[in-house]
């Protein structure tokens, strides 16, 4: 949002007064982890003290109670950008995702019976889980045995050997797809990528976009592809919001933010050309000073950063 030169106040919220985030925004807010019982009542409260008209959540936990509320939100002027609770629930329960969308795209084989596994390698995976977390790959029926003995929520899916990309989307705020970028996943780290390519592929963007009509996805959302070992691409994840990798495609030329933002106001959209870029990503700190209060719910007037 800095980098498209707007121009109003940024608020910042997470559970952690230590957040980077903090630090870059105008004004800043704990507010509890997403599942507390208490979280609601801080949104509604942090909203209407700073007046907040547009929420946007990026992250995988927090997208679940703006989508219950959001029609209550809309009632006091807080417009938040996720898409209906069911449209989310397809995303986030795999066999779900798969049992959707498996008839009409390309997934892989997904099941959460052990006796349906003809082969390994498998991956065995949370059937909710986020990111790479908990994912394991196994290779017999000794490893299978093993993790059966550990866990039971569980599904076990086609193990896709080649290689992986991140599409984003971008669809309006009734649900049309408008642009999908997708880059090829470099590097990882706890599912977010660290290095990408940007790159162009017409087919792929086009498929992407078919995938989140089809859910109904409202605004931005980013997906995981990979290919199988004939070389075919299929759908491992959608994660309906901005990725952790958002900001490749916004250096590649299509700042998903700024596009939401002109959409909420009514103006007329004109998708920017995307430019093939490789990106890698390092570390920048905010340094405190020891006589330096962190002081929760006010502008941080004393910051300084060094770049690494």
């Amino acid at each position: 949002m800095r980098m498209a030169g707007f121009g109003g106040k940024i608020l910042a919220t997470d559970s952690s007064s230590l957040c980077a985030g903090f630090f870059m925004a105008d004004a800043n807010e704990v507010i509890p982890e997403a599942d507390d019982h208490s979280f609601v009542d801080r949104l509604f409260k942090i909203v209407k003290m700073y007046q907040v008209e547009v929420l946007m959540p990026s992250s995988g936990f927090d997208i679940y109670p703006y989508s219950e509320n959001r029609k209550q939100l809309a009632e006091i002027g807080a417009q938040a950008i996720v898409s209906d609770r069911d449209k989310l629930e397809i995303c986030r329960d795999k066999m779900l995702t798969f049992q959707t969308l498996g008839n009409r795209f390309v997934l892989p084989f997904t099941t959460t019976e052990p006796d349906k596994i003809d082969g390994f390698p498998v991956l065995a995976k949370p059937r909710f889980g986020k990111g790479s977390r908990g994912i394991v790959k196994i290779d017999d029926e000794s490893d299978l045995k093993y993790i059966l003995s550990k866990r039971d929520d569980l599904v076990f899916q086609e193990y896709l050997p080649g290689t992986e990309y991140t599409v984003d989307v971008l669809s309006d705020l009734n649900g049309k797809p408008l642009m999908a970028v997708p880059r090829i996943r470099m590097q990882t780290r706890a599912g977010i990528s660290t290095k990408g390519r940007v790159l162009k592929d017409a087919s792929l963007e086009i498929d992407c976009m078919k995938i989140a009509e089809y859910i109904g996805i409202r605004g931005p959302c980013c997906m995981q592809m990979k290919e199988s070992g004939d070389g075919r691409l299929k759908l491992i994840e959608v994660n309906p919001r901005m990725g952790g990798g958002t900001i490749f495609t916004t250096l590649a030329g299509a700042n998903f933010p700024a596009l939401l933002l002109d959409m909420i106001e009514g103006k007329q959209i004109t998708l920017p050309t995307i430019s093939e870029i490789t990106v890698i990503r390092y570390f920048e700190e905010f340094v405190l000073r020891s006589e330096e209060t962190i002081h929760v719910g006010a502008n941080l007037l004393s910051k300084t950063h060094f770049p690494l």
